[in-house]
Formats: C-alpha cells, structure tokens, sequence
C-alpha cells in the first residue's frame, strides 16, 4: 500500500481530556402544554433565588464558588455577564443584588465537557506568528472538532511547531477553558447576519472554544476546514465548517483575523445546504473558488463573486478504486504546490472504511485532473481501528511546507495524530 511507502507517522496523539470544560448558557423552558404567556421559567428561578436568606445566599454563593474556581478564571465577571444576557431578554426591572446576580447567573448556566467523548478532523494553518519557529522549520495553529455530551461538536484549538530535525510538537492545552462574548446574541439566527464572537479572555489559544449558539448550530459546528487566504497582499483566517441543526445541515464560514475575534456567517445558494466545503486559498481568475459534494459521492469545483453565495459547479473527481466506491470528498483546502493544486481527499470504500487519498488539479484551470492515487495514501490501522466510528481516517486540511506535506487527521473519531509525506514521492505515485 501507499502508506507504508510514504507517509512517516508521528507517536503524538491528541485524546479527548474530560477534565476540560466551559462555561456556557444553559437555558430552559416549560414543554409546550405548560408554557404559559409572559411567564418564563427562567423567572421562576430567579424568584427563588430572591427568597434565600441571606444566610443561605452567601453559603450557596460559596459553594457556588468553590467548584467552578477550581478550573475557571473570572468566575464572578462570566457570571454577572451571564446575569446580564438573561435579563436583557426579560426586561426584569427588579432590584437585584451582586450574590443574587452570581446565583441566579450560576443556576442558569452549565458547566460543559466540550471533548468528553472525543477529539478529531484536525485542521492546519500557518501561525501568523513565527518569531519563535524552529530551525527550518514553522509554527502552526490547529483546530480541532470535540464532541461532548449529547453528541454536540464544538470547535476547540491547539498550537505547535514542526522542524525536520524534531517533527511535531505540540504545546500543553490549558486547563482553562473560556467562553467567547457573543454580541449580537441573535442576529444570523434570523437575518443571516454575521454573529460576533469576543476571545480576548482567552491567554492562549488552546482556552478558546466556539461552542453551538446559533439555531443552525443546535446539534454542532463539525469539521472546520481553515485556510489561510491571500488576497491582494492581505492576508485572512477562514473555515469552512458544517453546522447541524439536529435535522439540517449547512455550510457556514468562519472568520478569524487575529483569533481573538470571530464572526460566523451562513452561506447562501443551492449548494450551501451541504457538507464538506473548502475553500482554494486564493482567487481563481478574479472568483472565489471552492470544492464540494453536494451530490455526497463526487468531489465538485465551484466559483463565485460573493464569499458566502455558491450554486451550481462542476463535477472533477468521481470515484474510481475500491477504497473510494462510496464515496469522495476533500480533506480540506487545495494547497498550491508548483505543480499544481495538491487536493487531499477522503475515500469511503467497503463496510464504510474512510480513508485519506490524495490527487492534482491544474493550477490555472483547477476543473483538470492531472494526477490521482490509485492506493490510498492512510487508512485506518489494524491496532487504532475502533473508537466513536470505526475504520475512520479523516483530515480537514494540512499544509506544505519545504516540499514536505505536513498532515494532521483524526482517527476513528476519537483521537487526533500527524504524519509527514514528501510532496515529490507523493506526487510520483500518483497516475
């Protein structure tokens, strides 16, 4: 097979830590026969932190405390904000103490474990900040697909660095897990408006999570494919990534200029209903282009004047080996490469095995195939097969770097690795 051939693996392994939780929004309400008009449930439990003696609100308040200080920072400040969210949207003109406000903030929020289950489909960018990259070799920014409790993905990330003397290394994740101050609270849940995602609580990177706060969003964002995007000198952090509703899925994109600020935006068209979008990481003769599977069996090439509107497209890469029968998709955004664009893909072949494959569109005119593997680049490894989903590999986009293709992927659904190819030897074993 073309792996044992070409791909040098690496012994780092990410695995889901259950330990790492956020702090975020937990709202209720009456099932529909119990609602009754102009009288939330939220109001309820605010009326009965209200009756506490004060005895019992400063022993609550300490309890409180004690458990969420142990792995939160500003635990006052995320809850006095969460108190003020609340109270936006009920226009409760009472009086309200600071205790008070801190438990009723409290009782309305949830402490969250955002990687309980696992940690996956990994995506690389360059660092904007390479002031302390290794010899010959480059810092990196990673994002990562955690799923928590009722099966609900968030977005978390991790930095690291890679030379060719050392290989991968990647830094410890906080403990810390923060929240981001959404503002508007509701805008693109109605007008497809862009929603505003604040990080500057966050020291490092690894402490930023983007959590489900969008309707679209309700069931998880999955596999965010970034790419680091050029244009006319300027320089932009997007991804593309799948929002799931519970019952729909969309495309939406992220920007991310300075990862300290987001905005999250749906896409528009007929293809925008779909999943596993990515973005070329540059213009195409003035568009913006993109791959897809809207028809979830082929890989597609789409173009378009506006960022966030795609239809129609053509057809570039059809299934054609056994490991790829099902169905083809990409492993993130094209990297450009002097022979052309470099495009990882994803194969599902027999009892639903996903593997990682790779081919070479042309650069000028991106609708040619040029080359394709004919053996898949990684598959899934007899000893590492099983976890969430089985006989999964998967990534959502590496870089190059120096002729050496630097890729991260998941495995299994369950814990995320990296591995090294020579562009030059993988390109050899294309036909």
């Amino acid at each position: 097979m073309a792996e044992a051939e070409l791909v040098a693996f690496s012994n780092i392994q990410l695995r889901p830590d259950p330990s790492r939780t956020v702090i975020r929004p937990f709202n209720i309400e009456y099932p529909g026969a119990f609602k009754v008009d102009g009288h939330p449930r939220a109001v309820r439990v605010i009326d009965r932190v209200l009756s506490l003696s004060p005895d019992e609100l400063r022993a609550e308040r300490r309890r409180v405390m004690e458990s969420l200080d142990e792995r939160h920072r500003d635990v006052d400040e995320l809850l006095l904000h969460r108190f003020g969210e609340i109270m936006a949207v009920l226009k409760d003109p009472r009086k309200i103490d600071t205790d008070q406000k801190l438990l009723v903030g409290a009782y309305l929020s949830g402490e969250y474990s955002f990687e309980a289950a696992a940690l996956f489909n990994p995506s690389m960018v360059l660092d904007p900040d390479q002031a302390n990259a290794p010899e010959g070799g480059l810092r990196f920014i990673l994002s990562l697909r955690g799923i928590g409790e009722g099966h609900v993905s968030s977005v978390t990330f991790r930095t690291g660095s890679w030379s060719p003397d050392d290989g991968f290394s990647v830094d410890p994740a906080s403990q810390t897990a923060v929240p981001p101050r959404v503002t508007p609270t509701d805008q693109g849940a109605t007008d497809g408006g862009p929603t505003r995602l604040e990080c500057g609580g966050s020291r490092e990177l690894s402490e930023t999570v983007i959590f489900p706060i969008l309707p679209s969003q309700h069931q998880g964002i999955e596999d965010l494919r970034l790419v680091r995007f050029e244009d006319e000198g300027e320089v932009h952090y997007l991804g593309t990534y799948t929002a799931f509703s519970g019952s729909e899925a969309r495309c939406e994109l992220l920007r991310g200029e300075d990862f300290k600020t987001f905005e999250m935006q749906p896409m528009r068209g007929a293809v925008s209903a779909t999943k596993g979008m990515a973005l070329f990481p540059r213009k195409i003769d003035g568009r913006y282009a993109m791959l897809g599977r809207q028809d979830n069996e082929n890989i597609w090439y789409l173009t378009s004047d506006d960022l966030l509107t795609w239809d129609g497209g053509t057809k570039i890469v059809e299934p054609k080996w056994p490991w790829e029968f099902i169905q083809m998709g990409n492993c993130g955004s094209p990297i450009e490469i002097e022979e052309g664009w470099l495009v990882l893909t994803h194969g599902v072949g027999s009892v639903r095995n996903y593997c990682i494959g790779a081919c070479l569109l042309d650069k000028t005119d991106p609708t040619k195939l040029l080359a394709r593997m004919t053996d898949p680049l990684i598959v899934p490894s007899p000893t590492e097969r099983d976890g969430y989903v089985p006989n999964v590999v998967y990534s959502c986009g590496g870089i190059v770097h120096d002729r050496t293709l630097l890729l991260p992927f998941g495995v299994a659904d369950n814990f995320a690795s990296f591995a090294t190819v020579d562009v030059g030897r993988l390109l050899a074993a294309m036909a």
